[in-house]
This record gives structure tokens, C-alpha cells and sequence, in this order.
């Protein structure tokens, strides 16, 4: 390939790159959250133009036809898009992290792939010449860049299943899954992993250690479903933050083996993005990123929820009830949870506070950080009602203002509003939590009284300025639109 087809490919890969640089910076804010997808979808647009037009001058120097392989490359293009067309197109919002992370799960197995490929036939990809043996360095990258695919693929399949509970099978249903000597089996599967990696990586000759890339890669299939299995649901939205990043360093490993700029700047941006996400949501939920590997959380959730419970009376009322007290306050919170996601009702939450406002009532917002089932999963579901972002609130901002405001209205949030992470014997205790608990008077829609997904009871529940009213969530507020006057 000449100099200048060399500088045009690495310009168009520089241009997509710092779209996807202004995609992760609009998708920062719901308000510039559309510019920042606009963003993302021409830079990948850039990337896949440059990519083929790439692989054909590759072809041309190789002096190879490729017609085959060219077809084959644009039959993914147009099969994958209208996958991912449909899934864009019929996917809930309730479901979006179980998608994600089916996501994750295809870009790790894109990576063992493309390792395999780059091992098999190193001069394919311009790695070496022809009839040159694979250099140390390259070897490193990929036995890398294999493992951590590996993990993430099947890991993220474990994930994928634990998110969508529709499946009977053990492995993918949300309780932890462990047996004696678990930690020792990943210990010794992993420096399993790690010791036929060296002999792929400093074996000589021509020819690779297929045998040892082989069975590294099988064990870390294997190990991706060891260490997500005893993970419990509650700490699930980390874990597809953690595969996330995995799948990001994949991709940058394999992106440094073929010298590939796009793969490796993409790779570290989704890789940097979805560290930094999964620190931020065990902050939130107060926990140490390591404890939610050996799944501690998920194991507490699952001895508290299976105890027996006191039976406790609760003060409830009807959708009237609630509008008539609404409609009488000053102030009102809402807190938005996943019982509002299922329901699908931010549209009829919209219209309720159109018409308090109306009223005369002062009506925000609060968002908790790993409300739902991901970060910004409360966020896009108001955005998408066309909710003004001056009403939406951020835990930390809105935290002060609970003791001071007449009604919080709670739709179907239960750990992130739990009094229990006070509790310095509670298994969520000091986790950061919407302290509704201070209003005064506390309105709380539920179908049931079921535990949430932390599986702990909720004590503000019980309080005497709690009403509950039990209901599908867009039922019971379609209710209260109309008892409004």
C-alpha cells in the first residue's frame, strides 16, 4: 500500500475517533444526548467505509481476487445492521441492560475471532510477511486480547441470562450459584490460562502452539461463567459495566496485534468509559468493586430475603387518595424507579405533574444513580416524556430538600429509598440512598409488598406518613390524573 492511501486511512480513523470522542461527551447530558449519538453513528459510519476500503487495497497488494471474502464482509454489514435495527427498534427500556450486554458478549467473541484469525494467517493482516514467524510482542497482544474476549463473551452470555430471568436454567437464573472451593477452582483455572499463554507466547518456530492457544482460550470460556455465576442480580448492573469495559480492552488489545489505530482508540474508550461507570455505581451502592466479584451482595440479599418476615400493618389508600394530597401540597418529589419502567407510564407521570403544576404545586424529580437497572436508565425515560431537565434532579443535589418538601411521590423504587442503609448491621448499610424517608408525607406505589432486588424489606414502608397504593404504575397515575381537578 502506497504512503498517501496510508495517511487517507489514518486520517478518516483520526476523524472517526474524535467522533466517538464527542459522542461520549454529549452523551454526558440528556440535553446534548441526540447530538452525541448523531456523533457516534457517523464515526462508526467512517470507520466501516475506511475499514473495507482498507481490506480491499490489502487484497490488491496480496494479490488476491477477494471477491468472496469481500461478499461475505458485506453480508455482515447488512445482516448485522438489520439485527441491530430490529433490536433498536422493538427492545424496552426494562430489557436495554439485558441487550447491552448481549452486546458486550458479541464484541468478545469478535475478538477471539479475529485472534484466531491473526494467528493462523499473521501476513493476512500485514503482521508479518509471508512465511515470518508471529514476533513475541504480537503473541503477547493476542494471547491477551483471546483471554479477555473469552472471559467477556461467555461471562456477559451469564449475565445476559441472569438479567432476563426467562430461562429455567440453573447458571442464568438471578440467585448466586456456588459450591466448595469455588475461589480455589477460578485461582487455579486462571493460572492455568496464564502459563499456556506464556508457552503460545514463547514458543519458536514457524508454526504456533495451536495446541496451547486452544486450550487457553476453552479455560477462558470456562473461567468468564466461573466468576460471573456467584454473582447475585443486585450487583448484575455492575457486572455489565465491568464486562463493558472488558469488552472495550479486547477490542484495544487486538486493535496493538494489527496495528490498527481505530481499534485501539475505540477499545480504550469504551474499555476507560466502563471502568470509570462501574466505580461510580459501586460508589452508589457502597460497594468495594472486589466484593462484587466474590459476589458477597447477592448472597446477603438472598439469607435476608429468605428468612421469615414480621408481619407488619401498612397504611393504604386508593389513586384518589393520593391525587387528593397531591393536589394539596406546596412541594412534591417524585422518585421514579423500575415499577415505572415496567409500566411504562413516564408519559402519564408527564401529564399528572402538567396538571399539579398547573395547581399551582412545585414538582421535581429525583434521580438515584443506579435507579432501574443501569445509570441514566430514569434519565432516558423522562427524556423521552419530554420531561424539562430543570425538574430532573441528581441524588446529591435534590438530597437536602426531602425534609423541607409536603409529598414524595415514589413510583416503584424500593432499595434506593431504603432507610436500612442507615443501619450499620444491614446488608445495603451505607449505601447513598434518596432520603424520602424526611418528607412529610410519603405516597408509595407498588404492585405488592415484595422486597426489592436487594431482596430486603423496606422499613419507610411502615412509616405513619407512608400511604401505599398498590397497582400497576400507570394504572394507579392515569387514576390520579383524573381525580385531579
Amino acid at each position: 500500500m502506497n504512503a498517501i492511501s496510508m495517511n487517507l486511512v489514518t486520517l478518516f480513523y483520526l476523524v472517526a475517533s474524535v467522533c466517538f470522542i464527542q459522542a461520549l461527551k454529549g452523551l454526558s447530558s440528556p440535553s446534548t444526548a441526540r447530538l452525541g449519538n448523531a456523533f457516534g453513528m457517523a464515526g462508526m459510519a467512517i470507520a466501516v467505509v475506511t475499514t473495507i476500503a482498507l481490506m480491499l487495497k490489502l487484497q490488491e497488494s496480496l494479490q488476491q481476487g477477494g471477491g468472496l471474502g469481500f461478499g461475505l464482509v458485506l453480508l455482515g454489514v447488512i445482516v448485522g445492521g438489520a439485527i441491530g435495527a430490529f433490536a433498536a427498534k422493538k427492545v424496552e427500556m426494562t430489557k436495554m441492560p439485558e441487550l447491552v450486554a448481549a452486546m458486550h458478549s458479541l464484541i468478545g467473541l469478535a475478538a477471539v475471532c479475529i485472534a484466531i484469525a491473526a494467528v493462523s494467517e499473521p501476513w493476512a493482516f500485514n503482521i508479518t510477511t509471508r512465511g515470518a514467524p508471529l514476533p513475541f510482542g504480537n503473541r503477547l497482544e493476542l494471547f491477551i486480547g483471546t483471554f479477555v474476549g473469552a472471559v467477556t463473551f461467555s461471562g456477559s452470555v451469564i449475565a445476559f441470562g441472569k438479567l432476563s430471568g426467562k430461562y429455567k436454567f440453573r447458571l442464568f437464573q438471578g440467585a448466586p450459584v456456588r459450591f466448595a472451593g469455588q475461589h480455589i477452582l477460578n485461582l487455579l483455572v486462571a493460572l492455568a490460562i496464564v502459563a499456556l499463554g506464556l508457552i503460545f507466547c514463547f514458543a519458536h518456530g514457524l508454526e504456533p502452539a495451536w495446541g496451547a492457544f486452544i486450550v487457553m482460550a476453552a479455560l477462558a470460556f470456562v473461567l468468564g461463567v466461573l466468576i460471573i455465576i456467584p454473582i447475585g442480580g443486585a450487583d448484575m448492573p455492575v457486572v455489565v459495566s465491568m464486562l463493558n469495559s472488558y469488552s472495550g480492552w479486547a477490542a484495544a488489545g487486538i486493535g496493538f496485534s494489527l496495528n490498527n489505530a481505530m481499534l485501539i482508540i475505540a477499545g480504550s474508550l469504551v474499555g476507560s468509559s466502563g471502568a470509570i461507570l462501574s466505580y461510580i455505581m459501586c460508589k452508589a451502592m457502597n460497594r468495594s468493586f472486589f466484593n462484587v466479584l466474590l459476589g458477597g451482595f447477592g448472597g446477603e440479599a438472598v439469607v435476608d430475603a429468605g428468612g421469615a418476615k414480621e408481619q407488619r400493618p401498612v397504611k393504604s389508600g386508593s389513586a384518589e387518595d393520593a391525587a387528593f394530597i397531591l393536589q394539596n401540597a406546596e412541594s412534591v418529589i417524585i422518585v421514579p424507579g423500575y415499577g415505572l419502567a415496567v409500566a411504562r407510564a413516564q408519559h402519564t407521570v408527564k401529564e399528572l405533574v402538567d396538571k399539579l403544576t398547573a395547581h399551582g404545586v412545585t414538582v421535581r424529580y429525583a434521580i438515584h444513580p443506579v435507579a432501574g437497572r443501569m445509570p441514566g436508565h430514569m434519565n432516558v425515560l423522562l427524556a423521552e416524556a419530554e420531561v424539562p431537565y430543570d425538574q430532573v434532579a441528581e441524588m446529591e443535589d435534590i438530597n437536602g430538600e426531602f425534609g423541607q418538601t409536603d409529598v414524595v411521590l415514589i413510583l416503584g423504587a424500593n432499595d434506593v429509598v431504603n432507610p436500612a442503609a442507615k443501619d450499620p448491621k444491614s446488608a445495603i448499610a451505607g449505601m447513598p440512598i434518596l432520603e424520602a424517608y424526611r418528607a412529610k408525607s410519603i405516597i408509595v406505589n407498588k404492585r405488592s409488598m415484595a422486597s426489592g432486588y436487594a431482596g430486603l424489606d423496606n422499613d419507610l414502608f411502615y412509616q405513619p406518613n407512608t400511604m401505599m397504593v398498590f397497582g400497576d404504575a400507570k394504572k394507579v397515575i392515569e387514576a390520579m390524573v383524573k381525580a385531579v381537578e
